[in-house]
């Protein structure tokens, strides 16, 4: 479906000309509150040295469109298709340079714009409300909500990318419009908050956290998640936790993968020549076969690691790290000597094997424990040789596509 197409933009009598912020605002059915938070807008708006355009993106039922018109905002009637899909929509009809986000419930408090126009003036490119680092008005957040889930999805954010995030799912946000372009989101629901908080560290943005306050439902409106049921604020979170997995799958390729690899090489090489007692352990054959899994599938996610970061590279480091850590002729030399290396290690075994009527010995014998060394560095190799083939496939694949965008 053509986006342009699908949707339909009105605009006030009273309309702003060439405005350098943007307040960009979903809706949906918020016909009691959003008169009043038009005001709120226009009041923030009035205190900045810059004109100002409200934007309100409507999949409403009720008459929050009209409302909005006759209050001085452009509205963009749209299909209902997610919160994030709104946004997504709303980009070619944003005029200003910086944007804010945001609910049109009264619930953030839009008479204090010259946070977020300060932070911008001040560098920023990517501006992240924070409830925490402002005030929460009781009742405004259900307590599992405010204490348990937001804290502990930042911390686990946080962890993750490095990044020092106070309040990772606040709904009030600044970004600057090239920014939200190059970002090319694709979150269609609730999943855009995470996805931009982590796009804005891959994509180096200059972030700057600026306080806000936060207030309860007024006038007797219900959240949409409490419209949507019980399970709706846990089927966010779900969707939340799904972007910072597939936007962060490098990094949690990358932890497991250094933790797996370096066990599994200690469990290899222990028990290289015999069982080996250790306190009341004994590192036998099965422990290093498990040295053997275990860092097969290390090496395995860090050379998945690598290639997944093409798809997030921004910048264009990783793939001039990619492209020496990649090298072609290298790399497929070095993966057929290592293949051949392992080959040697194992073939006392299989001579044992065929010189013994094709069975093993029960009793031990040194080259049962070096094969499965060999076996593991077959497996290296192997894994050598597809990961470069692979990594420079896309890389080669990437390339080409910026340089027929830039064309």
């Amino acid at each position: 479906m053509n986006m342009e197409a699908s949707a339909q933009l009105l605009i006030p009598t009273n309309d702003i000309v060439s405005p350098v912020i943007s307040i960009v605002i979903p809706t949906m059915n918020e016909s009691i509150n959003i008169v009043e938070f038009i005001e709120w807008v226009h009041e923030g708006l009035a205190a900045l040295p810059v004109p100002g355009e409200i934007l309100i993106v409507d999949s409403s039922t009720d008459d929050t469109a009209t409302k909005a018109l006759e209050c001085g905002a452009r509205v963009l009637v749209v299909p209902c298709r997610g919160l994030g899909r709104a946004y997504i929509d709303a980009i070619p009809y944003i005029r200003g340079n910086f944007v804010v986000m945001g609910d049109a419930d009264c619930t953030y408090d839009f008479r204090e714009l010259s946070t977020f126009y300060n932070a911008f003036q001040n560098g920023a490119n990517y501006v992240m409300g924070s409830r925490y680092r402002g005030s929460i008005e009781k009742g405004a957040m259900p307590i599992h909500h405010q204490y348990l889930g937001t804290p502990v999805t930042t911390w686990v954010l946080n962890r993750i990318f490095g990044s020092h995030f106070s309040d990772i799912h606040c709904g009030m946000r600044g970004i600057s419009l090239s920014l939200l372009k190059q970002m090319n989101l694709n979150s269609q629901s609730w999943e855009y908050a995470s996805e931009m908080v982590i796009k804005s560290i891959q994509m180096k943005a200059l972030i700057q956290e600026v306080p806000v306050k936060f207030y309860k439902d007024r006038n007797g409106r219900e959240s949409h998640h409490k419209r949507e049921g019980w399970f709706s604020p846990f089927k966010a979170a779900w969707i939340n936790l799904k972007a910072m997995f597939v936007y962060g799958a490098s990094s949690f390729l990358k932890i497991p993968g250094k933790v797996l690899t370096l066990l599994g090489a200690a469990l290899l090489l222990i028990p290289a020549f015999g069982p080996v007692n250790l306190g009341f352990l004994t590192f036998s054959i099965y422990w290093q076969l498990l040295g053997a899994f275990s860092f097969v599938m290390g090496v395995n996610s860090l050379l998945l690691a690598e290639t997944v970061d093409l798809f997030f590279d921004y910048d264009k480091t990783k793939i001039r790290t990619s492209e020496n850590r990649f090298a072609y002729n290298r790399n497929v030399t070095a993966s057929f000597f290592v293949v051949i290396s392992g080959v040697l290690i194992s073939l006392p075994l299989v001579v044992d094997y065929f010189q013994n009527g094709m069975s093993l010995k029960d009793d031990y014998v040194w080259h049962q424990h070096f094969s499965i060394i060999g076996l593991s560095l077959i497996s290296l190799g192997c894994l050598i040789f597809v990961h470069t083939l692979v990594n420079n496939a896309l890389r080669t694949t990437i390339l080409s596509q910026r340089q027929e965008t830039n064309d």
